[in-house]
């Protein structure tokens, strides 16, 4: 856990107890610090209590004289309409923070390295593949943020070590405390849109991250591939606060790190050299994976993590659940888990990395609807259309997909497996929702490993090994 020493005798004011906030709470209670902790969902409320926390409902106090609130990334402070507790931080002028904004003033002193990353899609893989790679390489750190340990959860690093922080939208706008060396932002597609108020919220929301750089000497690693990431990247060079590197996957990019075919190529010191052939790493298919690979290459050659650990580290990455996960073969079939896919722009980078594809999607749509999947069209055999979103997909795609309205999972998975195991030809049956899984599962994770038990479940083809 997190020492949080400069906070000791201080109030603050956690409101959210999910991980993060939890973390919080422990850590600041350890440290000597006064906290008033509360959560609207009674469950919640239960769980701290078991865990020895004092509950004070933040609806009857008066916050002025609080050092920050720290409010859960869950909770809207401006759009679409601001919690009331952030309303009353507002009123009594007390800073609206989150938990990396504590770990980031903690480190100050502490001296360790901090990568931090973003994006709308592809962060936590390009998270989990830096950790990877530095922890191959015998570097100490940890890997955290909105992915796995909550921040304060996080083992402790020193000098010479690393944290590697994936940060979500509403992480970003929350933390004040500059003490990124190494900032990745790796595209910008519409997403959270009703939570920024629009596409130019989001954006700003995105490029603050560079705001929190510790100085000129950071390296600010941008998407090239992304008109969105361009503007970005150009308004950080001209300002001189960071040295930015562009990466891409699609072209060779003056100064910075590209990929061609597989093969990741680095112009950052000078003439273009090979880091690194990934064309046949099984856990990184795809060009958006190729991007992905890129931006972690970057953020590890900024580090300064040599070229050769850095290959060692992608060639034995394992992947991430969730993620284009592979289950089971079946026959010809394989049975695929994207349920991290929770928007158009996520599912299209899952859907053409295959052919003959037997697609699962729906759930609760985000805004901008669907028109974005279209270029994946011709990849998919047939669709089985879930959740509350079913009829928005169906009415894209008909008349270009054949589709059946399955309602729920297990019924999609049921029809999908019939149909792509008496297709007689190597086959996908692909989960990848585009949409969010509110509707009829708690998070991503419930959906992916509700698919997974659902499949481990199909029965095994005579002298198939599952």
């Amino acid at each position: 856990m997190i020492e949080l020493a400069a906070t000791s005798g201080q109030t603050y004011a956690v409101m959210g107890l999910g991980a993060s906030g939890l973390a919080t709470v422990e850590a600041l209670e350890r440290a000597g610090a006064r906290v008033l902790a509360w959560d609207d969902d009674a469950g919640r409320r239960a769980t701290a209590i078991e865990r020895g926390m004092k509950l004070t409902d933040l609806a009857q106090v008066n916050l002025a004289g609080t050092a920050a609130l720290l409010l859960s990334p869950g909770i809207p402070h401006t759009y679409p309409k601001p919690h009331p507790t952030a309303e009353a931080a507002r009123r009594a002028g007390v800073p609206i923070l989150c938990d990396i904004d504590l770990l980031l003033g903690a480190n100050a002193k502490a001296g360790a390295r901090v990568i931090g990353i973003t994006g709308t899609n592809g962060k936590s893989t390009v998270t989990a593949l830096i950790g990877h790679c530095l922890t191959a390489a015998g570097v100490s750190c940890s890997v955290g943020g909105n992915l796995g340990p909550a921040a304060l959860g996080l083992a402790p690093q020193g000098t010479g070590g690393a944290y590697v922080l994936e940060l979500s939208s509403y992480q970003i706008e929350r933390i004040a405390t500059a003490g990124f060396d190494v900032a990745v932002l790796i595209n910008i597609t519409p997403d959270h849109l009703d939570r920024h108020g629009g596409m130019a919220g989001y954006i700003a929301a995105k490029e603050k991250l560079f705001e929190l750089m510790r100085g000129p000497r950071s390296v600010a690693v941008i998407g090239a591939d992304n008109s969105d990431c361009r503007a970005v990247a150009n308004r950080l060079r001209a300002s001189g606060k960071a040295r930015v590197v562009a990466i891409s996957a699609e072209r060779s990019v003056e100064g910075g790190i590209w990929v061609e075919g597989g093969r990741i190529m680095d112009a950052t010191t000078g003439a273009a050299r090979l880091i690194a052939d990934i064309s046949s790493v099984g856990t990184l298919p795809g060009t958006h994976n190729w991007q992905n690979a890129a931006a972690a290459t970057a953020a590890l050659l900024a580090f300064g993590l040599a070229p050769e650990r850095i290959a060692e580290g992608l060639a034995s990455y394992p992947g991430l659940p969730h993620r284009q996960e592979r289950l089971r073969r079946i026959g010809d079939v394989t049975y695929i888990n994207d349920s991290k896919a929770t928007n158009p722009d996520a599912a299209l980078r899952a859907i053409v990395c295959y052919d003959d594809i037997f697609w699962i999607a729906g759930g609760l749509a985000k805004d901008g609807g669907f028109a974005a999947l279209a270029p994946g069209f011709g990849r998919i055999r047939h669709a089985y259309l879930i959740g509350k979103a079913a009829a928005d997909i169906a009415a894209t795609i008909e008349g270009r997909i054949a589709f059946t309205m399955s309602g729920t999972l297990d019924a999609a998975l049921a029809a999908a497996h019939e149909a792509a195991q008496g297709s007689r030809r190597s086959a996908v049956v692909l989960l990848s929702p585009a949409c969010a899984s509110f509707d009829q599962f708690a998070n991503f994770e419930a959906r992916g490993n509700a698919f997974r038990q659902m499949v481990a479940a199909l029965p095994e083809t005579a002298g198939v090994t599952p």
